[in-house]
């Protein structure tokens, strides 16, 4: 791992085991981009691999006979407007009116490691770990710094991108647009996956194949969103699951949002992704400097499969601030389906006992549980616990919750208020609006301006103040409403373009002062489900809440796809009643669990209202997972079938040595008279034995599979139909609609 540097031909080689990065120094003092891709070899002149020509009706910089445009060149953080007709990576608004700089290379530095970036989400990793390069380039007219830094890490195919702009002159700039991450790629063969959906719905894989002109998503929302996730992937068409190559682009950012590719008549990809320049503008004063957000690129030649394991590694290896990184995560109930905001102490109490009767560790309290909170229409922002409800508060609940042997966590939705508020009251001037113009309400709420320090400065201290007096151990943070009248009474008119950005950096200040305070809590980041989970989340708090849909056969798309850009470790999952609150849907308890055990796993229901059969069923789920949760959040996953294409599903994870697996298979609607089917296995050591064992969704009930090598069940696969086992006689599948398997590999030396 390293990066090469070619002083003559100004060029750098950033590589590891498994991939190459090559910029160069273009003639005209820009930076291009020469490779991206599987690791070549190293030598000192890569220069062949600029291409360009002269072509009719192109605007040229010199008129030198050369044809040298930058409009046909791969370049590394592109401008508009001097003979490139592209979208830039950048623009700035000067004093002249002029948007156009003209960033020349000037030098570099490299260090050992990773730092992280201030005030900002952003990969962490030692010097043994890691090297970065900085590239220093400045527009000599405008006095304008840009400083590009790329890190590359030795253990993983990652490259993490960002820029940073400094004013060197003495009048103030505006920044209108500055990507985080600019790549040319040299033909346009890739199928785009986006992940998009609404409420309910997040994160589903679509695909379509990149033709000339812009594919993008994208987020004005204020949040990174429940529609179009800022992750996407460029795979060769004939790549899948387990082979072929694939490029993938995740931004550390949890605010407005744009990934883009154009795809221009020569048939070069540029890709770009950072922050949304609808409604952005920096204003930049003398001497001040505006960093974007990291953007993460990494590359597979191992299929998807690989691309997303890469993916989970790293945010888990160095991404994660969080204490939990590496933890398995708590079995928990929330009371949130059980109750809604119908409860009293005595209520919570009864579900506590019986859930710790049933083996589950962690007890949360949702919503309703401060101020006036009765409803979603009332009481939002007043963090004071209704002693009504809770006669000794916060602090006695979570003290009377750890008697009982469970753990405490809590509910917030810190950066809301509703109108009917005492701190609305108070502070009418808190929220995001316009002045003169109406204010747009969801779910009752505002949305309070985190772009002033005063405002976050009151939440820390009403947040910290009931967390530290009380036994808390989890902390659910909520977020039900996207943004909207983008305004801040506290800055200037030329300002005002920072809002968005300003708000989501204020989030982030807030996650760092408590997850700083309260080092121990293990967070989980949530806006009405699934709105918010993007890799900035990641960076405080290690998991999401998935989606608010909780239904099992709803959930294998939800988890599905979010596993191709999120480790299981960080997906929220839980087990709720019946039928569904969201579609209405009776599933079994077994399937509801074997669909949550490849997340975190809890509950979301009220434990009294099950008979005793089911209660048995509960504590065998519970005891599953925590026998397998480490092998579950922290194993290689893999897809195996995908729901999006029939009714049927698998996935499965295997231990970092290979010796252990468990396989999640199900059926969502059965049909008469099937076919014979197989399931192919993925990660196994082909040379070892591996005996498998059939269980049922509660892990419970075992049937012997018998003895196979992982070569046998990786080529000729699994027989998921019937099954004739010498010892067993035949066993046949569950039948029915929504029904669940889970196949247990654990490795022997030989057969007997």
């Amino acid at each position: 791992m390293g990066i090469i540097v070619h002083e003559a031909q100004k060029s750098f080689h950033l590589y590891n085991g498994e991939i190459s990065y090559i910029l160069a120094v273009l003639p005209d003092g820009s930076m291009g981009q020469l490779y991206c891709g599987k690791r070549i070899h190293d030598r000192e002149d890569y220069s062949y691999f600029l291409e360009g020509c002269i072509r009719s009706h192109s605007a040229v910089i010199e008129d030198d006979g050369t044809g040298y445009s930058l409009e046909h060149l791969r370049q590394e953080y592109p401008v508009y407007g001097s003979s490139d007709y592209r979208l830039g990576a950048v623009e700035i608004l000067q004093g002249s009116g002029s948007r156009l700089v003209n960033f020349v290379y000037e030098g570099y530095t490299t260090e050992a490691g990773k730092r992280m970036l201030p005030g900002l989400p952003s990969a962490v990793a030692k010097e043994a770990d890691a090297e970065t390069l900085r590239l220093i380039l400045r527009d000599p007219a405008a006095l304008l710094k840009l400083e590009l830094l790329y890190t590359i890490f030795e253990k993983e195919n990652v490259i993490v991108r960002s820029a940073r702009i400094t004013n060197e002159g003495n009048e103030a700039v505006d920044v209108t647009r500055a990507m985080s991450l600019c790549l040319d790629l040299p033909d346009a063969e890739y199928d785009w996956i986006q992940f998009s959906g609404s409420w309910g719905r997040e994160r589903f894989p679509r695909l379509h194949r990149l033709e000339q002109g812009i594919c993008s998503v994208g987020s004005l929302r204020g949040n990174s969103s429940h529609q179009h996730n800022p992750f996407v992937i460029l795979k060769r068409p004939h790549t899948d699951e387990m082979q072929g190559e694939a490029l993938g682009i995740s931004l550390i950012y949890s605010g407005n949002f744009l990934i883009q590719a154009e795809v221009d008549t020569y048939g070069v990809t540029r890709m770009t992704a950072g922050i949304h320049p609808e409604w952005f503008t920096w204003h930049l004063g003398k001497s001040a400097s505006f960093q974007t957000p990291e953007a993460l690129l990494t590359f597979s030649n191992k299929g998807l499969n690989g691309l997303s394991q890469t993916l989970h590694r790293f945010y888990r290896d160095y991404l994660i601030r969080s204490s939990w990184a590496l933890r398995p995560r708590p079995v928990l109930i929330n009371n949130w389906e059980a109750t809604f905001f119908d409860f009293n102490e005595e209520k919570l109490l009864r579900i506590a006992k019986k859930a710790v009767e049933c083996g589950v560790e962690m007890f949360v309290l949702d919503d309703g549980w401060f101020g006036g909170r009765r409803s979603d229409c009332a009481g939002l922002g007043d963090w004071t616990p209704a002693r009504e409800l809770l006669p000794d508060g916060i602090k006695g609940l979570s003290e009377k919750i750890e008697a009982l042997g469970m753990r405490f966590g809590l509910w917030i939705e810190p950066e809301m208020v509703n109108p009917d508020s005492d701190l609305f009251r108070s502070h009418p001037d808190w929220i995001l609006h316009i002045p003169g113009r109406r204010a747009s309400l969801t779910r009752h709420q505002c949305v309070l301006d985190f772009s002033r320090p005063e405002v976050v400065e009151h939440i820390y201290r009403a947040l910290s103040g009931v967390i530290r007096e009380s036994r808390i151990s989890y902390i659910k943070w909520d977020m039900n409403r996207s943004i909207t009248e983008c305004f801040s009474a506290a800055l200037a008119p030329e300002r005002q373009g920072e809002v968005f950005h300003r708000y989501i950096l204020g989030v982030y200040s807030l996650y760092e002062r408590l997850t700083q305070a309260f080092p121990d809590i293990l967070f989980e980041s949530c806006a009405g489900g699934g709105g918010r989970f993007d890799a900035g989340m990641l960076c405080y708090a290690p998991q999401a809440w998935c989606s608010d849909n909780t239904d099992a056969v709803e959930r294998m798309k939800i988890q599905y796809g979010t596993s191709y850009g999120y480790p299981v470790s960080s997906i929220g999952s839980h087990v709720s009643a019946v039928p569904n609150d969201q579609v209405g849907r009776i599933t079994p308890l077994a399937t509801r669990a074997a669909v949550a055990y490849f997340g975190t796993f809890g509950y979301e229901l009220d434990l009294n209202l099950l008979t005793e059969e089911e209660l048995e069923e509960v504590r065998s789920c519970t005891a599953f997972m925590k026998e397998y949760r480490e092998l579950i959040q922290f194993g290689d996953f893999y897809r195996l079938v995908s729901p999006f294409e029939g009714d049927e599903m698998a996935w499965m994870t295997v231990s970092e040595d290979g010796s252990r697996a468990l396989v999640g298979h199900y059926r969502i609607l059965n049909h008469a008279n099937e076919p014979f089917t197989r399931l192919r296995l993925a990660g196994l050591k082909e040379d070892s034995c591996y005996e498998v064992s059939i269980l049922s969704g509660d892990g419970k009930n075992e049937v012997s599979y018998g003895k196979h090598f992982g070569d046998e069940l990786m080529h000729a696969g699994l027989v998921t139909s019937t099954v004739y086992s010498g010892k067993t006689g035949p066993y046949a599948r569950p039948s029915g609609d929504f029904t669940s398997e889970l196949y247990l590999l654990r490795s022997i030396d030989a057969y007997e």
